[in-house]
């Protein structure tokens, strides 16, 4: 009777168990996003505003400015583009941060949320085009009418993050600054996750962290992954955090063009060991027969890779929950334009 009340219980605990782990996703291509003539186009980061229509913020730059697509880290804005559902077509709005040059250089990879009842914009810039000076903004509205202003906690243009000046902080050493913000809210408290490229260390994420959504922020000392990490973009569902970043095909044997999903319960390490493979290089969804006769701008022209590198993931949320994700590639099947962003439904399994 013992061993049979045992199988009981096992037999109505184990489907529980098994709804409550972490769930992964299956992406479903639908198309390009934002393409623009003359116009190379990066990160596309999406928010649903009070229209009801979903915004784009994307990083932007004209082709021909510069050689080797190095015009992201010198001739970059972020325009803001518009559709009447997240499959598109989306339309140019306006430039909503425009490269200043000097001190406020080629304002790149932006990300947006709606969180607390305010529109928060983070991004990148750079001062006088050297890396190294890489710095996070963070710029708040209380619409989508682009009338940014600088974050209460941040220094007077919105500066909220650098690189620390801790010598016991994980990215005190980092060779380019802090770059590719992504923002979240969890128990309470506004995470700011941050890359840094540190000498041994490669691309390496970690957090800064702060009771109130308008900072300021403090750096958290310590990495929150064992490197090997780019363009992670934060989210929270069911108790937990997760990372979808680019895979560098060093963990569990990915493509280099594809992706990782990583999982944390605290929002301060994500362990290798609960990585899971995610995307994959967009060759996978459209056939390499739609991308080897496009112009590949990235990666360079030496590295014979018409695979259609996926970065910059960009999760839209819906109820609570990813819904559709939007990341750019270096190949244009277009004439006269750029790169672009695509567009990928996501489905819990």
């Amino acid at each position: 009777m013992m061993k049979m009340k045992t199988l009981l219980i096992c037999l109505f605990v184990l489907p529980i168990l098994a709804l409550a782990q972490p769930a992964g996703f299956d992406f479903e291509y639908v198309g390009p996003a934002v393409q623009t003539e003359g116009m190379h186009v990066w990160g596309s980061s999406p928010v649903i505003g009070p229209d009801g229509k979903v915004h784009v913020y994307v990083a932007r730059w004209p082709f021909d400015s510069q050689p080797n697509f190095n015009g992201w880290y010198k001739d970059c804005g972020i325009a803001h583009y518009v559709g009447d559902k997240p499959e598109g077509p989306f339309e140019f709005v306006r430039v909503a941060v425009a490269d200043q040059d000097g001190t406020f250089n080629a304002p790149h990879n932006p990300t947006i949320q709606h969180m607390d009842g305010k529109y928060v914009l983070c991004f990148i810039v750079n001062e006088n085009d050297k890396l190294k000076t890489q710095r996070i903004i963070m710029l708040v509205a209380d619409d989508l009418n682009d009338t940014w202003q600088p974050a209460a906690g941040a220094e007077e243009d919105g500066t909220i993050l650098r690189k620390s000046a801790d010598s016991n902080d994980w990215n005190h050493t980092a060779k380019l600054g802090v770059s590719n913000p992504s923002l979240i809210k969890f128990n309470g408290k506004y995470m700011l996750y941050i890359k840094s490229v540190i000498p041994k260390g490669g691309y390496t994420y970690g957090v800064a962290v702060s009771s109130k959504l308008e900072g300021p922020y403090k750096n958290h000392p310590k990495k929150v992954t064992d490197g090997g990490i780019e363009d992670a973009y934060a989210f929270t569902m069911d108790d937990t955090v997760y990372l979808l970043s680019r895979n560098f095909g060093h963990i569990k044997g990915g493509s280099h063009g594809g992706g990782l999903l990583w999982r944390s319960e605290d929002g301060f390490w994500f362990p290798k060991g609960d990585v899971e493979l995610s995307f994959k290089p967009l060759s996978h969804y459209v056939g390499t027969a739609a991308l080897k006769n496009g112009t590949k701008y990235r990666p360079p022209a030496k590295v014979k890779d018409y695979s259609g590198r996926l970065e910059r993931p960009q999760i839209l949320m819906i109820d609570g929950e990813p819904a559709y994700v939007y990341m750019a590639t270096g190949i244009s099947t277009r004439d006269g334009y750029g790169s672009c962003s695509h567009v990928f439904r996501m489905k819990k399994r």
